[in-house]
């Protein structure tokens, strides 16, 4: 375990300045100098971290530590699940989650009604197998490449897959489509970019699409987004919200994560434009210049912690929670590599008012150990269980945690 300090600098025409500065000078102008145009340099010193947490089991002990608000409680729901990423669930009862690494969809029910699964069953097997969604009694899998469509029998288990549309962008850094349905009846998927931060050949990456239910009339819904791994629609007002993932190898707390309400024809600013309308050194706009970038971007609602990598979103719709809960939403995050001390390894809650997102709040922690140098959890999946519960899934130790409110 260890923490490596890589220093980037895009340094261009400064020999003359710095020459001639004195010292407190040259430190005031390593602050970043981004000018509209390439007309006049840029220069950009930038100080970044490497810093994994070791990986621990998940033990009881563990377990028993980890922190809920008052009322709750945390368990296990199941276990040995291998690299569990994104979670679905019907009304039903059925849970599904992806293991990505072996291209499995898993079926999971707890039958007896003890807060844990005890059935358990592959139902598909799909190569790169991530994003699910249930929808008019489908459960809808995407890989890389592909969006599949499955019918949902009575005891869960599922049909044959069918391939309704073959046509998604290679993977490159974020190979990890998620894809949902709007109150609008129309199917929506994420393509993360290919890179950190650069102009992509292929306009459908960065971007969330929209299509028909079978797949048909795909087009581009909104750009400019980094990786928006998780996303909903409020259950009240129907607006779409989604927690898209900032640019890496800009600092410690450069640029934050965000969260962003997502309209229909809007650009993001990615890759050039990032928070509340910050330039980013490198790469530059082609053809405009950061204003006019800038101007055509839509910021964030509200930002989150840098690199601490948000998951899946889910609104909460349960009966079990209190009601204050309802129309509040909540987001898993994986949890940072790209800054010296660890931020994410957990569950947040996004309160709401009056359909507006107000605030983050702690709400599943306790996964970084040992004095934040060792971790037992990477937090990916949310679903909302037919008895109101909520199930995180954790992708390292392959384990799916259920909080339960104790009424």
């Amino acid at each position: 375990m260890r923490k490596i300090l890589l220093s980037i600098g895009f340094i261009t025409s400064i020999t003359c300045l710095l020459l001639a500065c004195s010292s407190d000078t040259i430190s005031e102008f390593w602050d970043s100098i981004i000018p509209e145009t390439n007309e006049d340099p840029t220069q950009s010193q930038i100080s970044t971290y490497v810093f994994k947490p070791a990986q621990l089991s998940a033990t009881d002990e563990r377990i028993q530590q980890l922190r809920v608000p008052q009322g709750f409680s945390v368990r296990k729901f199941a276990d040995e699940l291998g690299e569990a990423r994104i979670l679905a669930a019907t009304s039903s009862g059925h849970v599904y989650v992806t293991n990505r690494e072996d291209g499995e969809v898993i079926l999971l029910e707890d039958t007896n009604g003890d807060g844990a699964a005890d059935r358990r069953e592959v139902v598909a097997t799909l190569e790169d197998a991530h994003g699910l969604a249930v929808f008019d009694n489908k459960l809808y899998i995407v890989t890389i490449k592909e969006i599949y469509a499955a019918d949902i029998n009575t005891n869960g288990t599922l049909g044959a897959p069918q391939l309704i549309y073959g046509g998604l962008p290679d993977g490159g850094q974020h190979p990890n489509r998620t894809l949902g349905f709007g109150p609008d009846g129309m199917m929506y998927v994420s393509v993360g970019s290919t890179c950190n931060a650069c102009p992509e050949p292929n306009p459908l990456h960065a971007t969330m699409l929209q299509a028909n239910p079978d797949g048909s009339n795909m087009r581009i819904y909104a750009e400019g987004l980094r990786n928006t791994i998780g996303f909903g629609w409020h259950p009240e007002t129907s607006m779409f919200w989604g927690m898209d993932h900032g640019i890496d190898k800009l600092g410690d707390d450069v640029s934050h994560e965000e969260l962003n309400h997502i309209i229909d024809g809007a650009h993001y600013g990615w890759p050039y434009i990032f928070d509340d309308g910050r330039y980013n050194a490198y790469p530059r706009p082609e053809d405009m210049t950061y204003a006019e970038f800038a101007a055509m971007s839509t910021f964030p609602s509200l930002m989150y912690t840098a690199h601490a990598a948000p998951m899946q979103m889910v609104f909460y719709t349960g009966n079990q929670f209190p009601a204050d809960y309802n129309g509040d939403a909540f987001v898993a995050y994986r949890g940072s590599w790209n800054r010296s001390t660890p931020e994410g390894y957990k569950v947040s809650r996004i309160i709401f008012e009056n359909g507006t997102p107000v605030r983050f709040e702690d709400f599943l922690t306790g996964f970084l150990v040992n004095n934040n140098n060792a971790h037992f959890g990477r937090l990916v999946g949310l679903a909302v269980h037919a008895d109101g519960s909520l199930l995180v899934s954790d992708d390292t130790n392959g384990v799916i945690y259920r909080i339960a409110h104790n009424q």
